[in-house]
């Protein structure tokens, strides 16, 4: 028989005196503490004062009978668990279900059988320890989500804070994150490079929650670091490919799709591994290009057969450039249709270009109505705009008290393996930046390097002609040819860069030479000059570039070499004249 955990304490209410007498001797025998009340009013006094484990009610006392005491005791018990056994003389069906309808457990039938009632008393003293243990497991349960919750909450401020960018608030951007759970495995990355062009990244983990969101935190770490430096689209979706290969589990990865888009030379560079097609709307025509996946996702292939080759499209101001992840194409409304490619594509294509992102967000909470989702869903559009017209974001601060190095120099160049795999644009950038007084014009500087290397490398080194980007299709054929040509490339180019800081006043010579035959760069700086007058879309916007950041600029025979200096004051806060 069931032995009772500790002395438990049973309340007998009965107003007959020997009933009474012999039920507390059964009890106490079977080796429970009893607690003897001689009515209903006298059993809720004892109940409320010395808590009994359970309660044995005569059915029919004066005053309140059983069922009112039963009905107190179970309407002001809580939580906690108190058997009750109806001692009755009854018999009939409806009477019993009245002790049972009062909040009894059991009842008893007079006259008492002793085995009967040890038996019971230990079925419902059984019962109470099974509720207990319940209720302890609850509370403890209880007690862990709740710590569990307050961790994911703290994990989630730290996540967003490393995750998410205030570049997603400029207004050219909008941008709609929804999760499936607390965690997204969806995430969007956003960041300007030293000069001010833009890099996005969408990805999406495989599964979703906490699982799929712990990925995100070496994604965004390489992303912004490496967007912060300057380094090539190719260059950083390489490294994030090879960071999450390195972390992830087996049977994780993360489709994405990356964006480089440089506002001033108006080109967009995009990577599609496995995310659904991005598309670029044109405002000008109209016309709906699509960006679509030809790799596969991040974190799955090694460095050796991983493909970061990327497609380049010209851009405009008024284009608009918008990407979702798969949460949108698989949003299925009441009937268990999919909201599907096609129809966003036709609502990407045939909404007014100023509405784009509004009314794909609009169509989709549209279509699924009150459905439960299965996926995340993140969208995001970006719409093409004038440099002059992006917003000023975390802009780099620079502290007079700390000058570092004052007259230096350096010179650096890159032979034909380098030309062909390595960008030297964040490396010269990093170097210069160690003179605190440059840091105030990073994003300047960081677009002449760019400019004068590109110019060398791609004219000089390579000799191509800049006149065949004077059309879309020539656009698409100029960086063919250039992959192309770096498979064979031969020569070098070379910088020489010096800095002095006298007075407060600033100094910044750039000399790039390179191992071509040089070109007509008097021919050329005249046509720049006519295709600025005639508002030419491609041509010449390199050389205005650098008249418009440098004080001087000189193109030295034959061509292939050009010296530029920048100058202005640290206290004015603007160049000198």
């Amino acid at each position: 028989m069931y032995e009772p955990t500790g002395t438990a304490r049973v309340l007998v209410a009965d107003d007959n005196v020997v009933d009474r007498k012999i039920l507390s001797a059964i009890v106490e025998k079977a080796g429970y503490e009893v607690i003897d009340a001689v009515d209903g009013n006298d059993a809720v006094e004892k109940f409320y004062a010395l808590k009994p484990d359970l309660v044995l009610l005569d059915a029919l006392m004066p005053g309140k009978d059983g069922f009112e005491v039963a009905r107190e005791i179970k309407a002001n018990s809580g939580d906690a668990f108190v058997p009750i056994m109806f001692l009755t003389s009854l018999t009939g069906a409806s009477e019993l279900a009245r002790c049972v309808e009062a909040g009894g457990d059991d009842f008893l039938s007079k006259p008492y059988n002793r085995v009967i009632l040890q038996a019971k008393l230990s079925a419902l003293h059984r019962m109470r320890d099974m509720h207990n243990t319940v209720q302890a497991q609850r509370d403890e349960i209880s007690k862990h989500h709740l710590q569990l919750l307050s961790d994911q909450e703290a994990a989630k401020a730290v996540f967003d804070k490393v995750a998410l960018s205030r570049q997603l608030e400029a207004s050219n951007i909008k941008h709609m994150l929804s999760p499936l759970a607390l965690f997204n495995g969806d995430v969007l990355l956003a960041a300007q490079n030293p000069a001010r062009n833009l890099y996005i990244l969408l990805g999406d983990f495989t599964g979703h929650g906490l699982a799929a969101a712990i990925g995100a935190m070496p994604l965004a770490d390489v992303f912004y670091s490496m967007t912060g430096k300057g380094f090539s689209l190719t260059d950083i979706i390489r490294e994030c490919n090879r960071k999450l290969g390195a972390v992830l589990p087996g049977g994780y990865f993360c489709c994405a799709t990356a964006l480089f888009i440089d506002f001033a030379k108006g080109t967009v560079e995009y990577w599609n591994g496995g995310l659904p097609s991005a598309y670029l709307r044109r405002h000008s025509s109209e016309d709906l290009v699509q960006l679509s996946s030809n790799n596969l996702p991040l974190g799955i292939l090694g460095a050796d057969k991983f493909v970061d080759e990327t497609q380049v499209l010209e851009v405009a101001p008024g284009d608009r450039l918008f990407m979702a992840t798969d949460g949108v194409i698989e949003a299925r409304d009441s009937h268990g249709e999919y909201f599907g490619a096609d129809r966003l594509e036709n609502i990407i294509g045939q909404a007014d270009i100023s509405s784009v992102f509004d009314a794909v967000k609009r169509e989709v909470h549209r279509f699924m109505a009150e459905q439960d989702r299965d996926d995340d869903i993140t969208m995001v559009e970006v719409t093409i705009v004038e440099p002059a017209d992006l917003d000023e974001i975390d802009p780099l601060t620079v502290s007079d008290d700390d000058y570092g190095p004052q007259d230096w120099k350096f010179s650096y160049e890159l032979g034909p393996k380098s030309l062909k795999e390595f960008n030297p644009l964040p490396l010269l950038q990093q170097v210069m930046m160690e003179a605190p007084y440059l840091r105030s014009k990073a994003s300047e500087i960081y677009t002449v390097m760019a400019e004068l290397y590109s110019n060398a490398l791609e004219h000089g080194v390579l000799g191509l002609d800049s006149d065949q980007k004077k059309s879309a299709e020539g656009f698409a054929q100029y960086y063919a040819a250039r992959a192309a040509a770096l498979e064979n490339v031969v020569g070098f180019v070379r910088f020489e860069i010096s800095g002095l800081l006298v007075d407060e006043q600033v100094e910044l010579r750039i000399c790039c030479t390179d191992s071509g035959s040089g070109f007509d760069f008097e021919t050329y700086i005249r046509r720049a000059q006519e295709a600025q007058d005639t508002g030419a879309k491609y041509h010449g916007r390199g050389v205005r570039l650098l008249n418009d950041l440098c004080q001087e600029v000189q193109y030295l025979e034959p061509g292939n070499q050009v010296r530029v200096l920048m100058e202005w004051n640290l206290k004015a806060g603007e160049e000198a004249s």
